[in-house]
């Protein structure tokens, strides 16, 4: 039976509270809401802090305020509240499918919506117990020198899994950064890096309080998961995309990114900005889709075999598109996931 290690426990019951306490302890605190990534990476000792810090006596980080103006989204509100709020559609529709598709209703009653976004990076060498990763000399991520994925690289290479990031990405959204010494803004794009340890810009000090979206009158979005069982399982390939389109047709504005096939998701700019002025016809969905794919570079660290995963990049991004152009889905999806275990 894996234990939780031994650690003290902090519940503030405001934003400033937890800053002071996030100030004082540093890199030895963590932020706990759902604790549904957190806490088995302890009892696997992947994550060992000193301290643990609720935040659900944290009113504010629950909050919810969607109008034409924009949205502002507490970072502790669950993925369930998210998917069966009927608001979080047409321009919110890929949060809502990726909060939806995130693991089972139980972890997602659970689950938050900031912690899905801080969401640890992951790896077939580092998502084992102790005992397993010991005896393999452990991996650059924790505890060891080499990353098994690529021995010879100086960088971790585990990659990112988040549903919710892709999603947020591609409707353009800011993160509100809050430390004892002030606070910050930070567009969703520039929270990550290309670092499988160092994968998040947010510092030790800081709490991602709130998640800040502009009006997104006129768009439509969507998110698709590739993963091996219909429920449960992480993804190992998600595209979110979203536009906003003219009435004639024409795509005003768009964004396409790539999730699951690096150590951050991957914002396709060129594929983007290829669609913009055209139709979403068959010819420049197929060259936007091909645009997409060629920045997916996954690698031998989760599951599939990596050159299938990079060859189903172009198709997914196709499904996605498609779904904008209004294109009825419901078959592929359904169909996606009654043969992803056979896969």
């Amino acid at each position: 039976m894996m234990r939780l290690p031994l650690f003290e426990f902090r519940a503030p019951q405001t934003v400033e509270e937890a800053a002071r306490i996030l100030d004082g302890e540093g890199p030895k605190a963590m932020p706990l809401a759902g604790g549904t990534d957190l806490l088995p990476n302890m009892k696997r000792r992947q994550q060992v802090p000193k301290t643990l810090m609720s935040l659900n006596r944290i009113p504010e980080l629950r909050q919810r305020k969607l109008c034409e103006s924009g949205s502002r989204l507490g970072a502790c509100l669950t993925l369930s509240e998210i998917a069966a709020d009927p608001r979080f559609r047409n321009g919110l529709t890929a949060l809502a499918q990726a909060a939806s598709f995130v693991a089972t209703p139980q972890i997602r009653n659970m689950a938050t919506l900031g912690g899905n976004l801080c969401l640890d990076t992951r790896c077939n060498y580092y998502d084992q117990n102790y005992e397993w990763r010991k005896s393999i000399g452990f991996c650059l991520k924790k505890d060891g020198t080499t990353c098994w994925v690529a021995p010879g690289s100086s960088k971790c290479m585990a990659v990112s899994s988040t549903d919710t990031a892709p999603a947020l990405m591609a409707l353009g959204a800011r993160v509100r950064l809050v430390s004892h010494s002030g606070e910050r803004e930070v567009p969703l794009t520039e929270l990550y890096q290309n670092d499988g340890i160092h994968y998040i810009k947010r510092q030790p000090n800081e709490l991602l309080a709130e998640v800040l979206l502009n009006s997104l009158h006129g768009w439509k979005s969507t998110y698709w998961k590739l993963r091996r069982r219909g429920s449960f399982d992480f993804p190992v390939l998600s595209v979110a995309a979203a536009a906003m389109m003219s009435r004639n047709g024409i795509v005003e504005n768009a964004r396409i990114v790539v999730g699951s096939v690096a150590c951050l998701p991957l914002l396709a700019a060129e594929a983007s900005k290829f669609l913009g002025g055209r139709p979403l016809n068959q010819e420049s969905i197929a060259e936007a889709a091909t645009l997409a794919a060629r920045i997916a570079k996954p690698l031998d660290n989760t599951d599939f075999d990596m050159t299938w995963r990079k060859r189903v990049t172009a198709e997914f991004v196709t499904y996605a598109l498609r779904e904008l152009r209004g294109d009825d889905m419901r078959g592929e999806r359904l169909l996606l996931t009654r043969t992803s275990s056979s896969l």
